[in-house]
């Protein structure tokens, strides 16, 4: 009689894979540092504070 002794490993691989995929670990997404989005966001402000630049003046004679 032939015992086919890899099909339980297999098995248990294919089982680890599948609960792997189901419960990931982190969901898939784009994080970022609160420190990053505060320092843009505080870049954002200073431009939209800061004066317009200077226009060059018209000579009306």
């Amino acid at each position: 009689m032939v015992t086919d002794r890899t099909a339980p490993v297999e098995t248990a691989t294919l089982a680890a894979e599948v609960e792997g995929l189901l419960e990931p670990a982190e969901a898939d997404g784009v994080f970022r540092d609160t420190r990053e989005c505060g320092g843009a966001l505080l870049f954002a402000a200073l431009l939209l504070i800061s004066p317009p630049t200077p226009r060059p003046k018209t000579d009306n004679r």
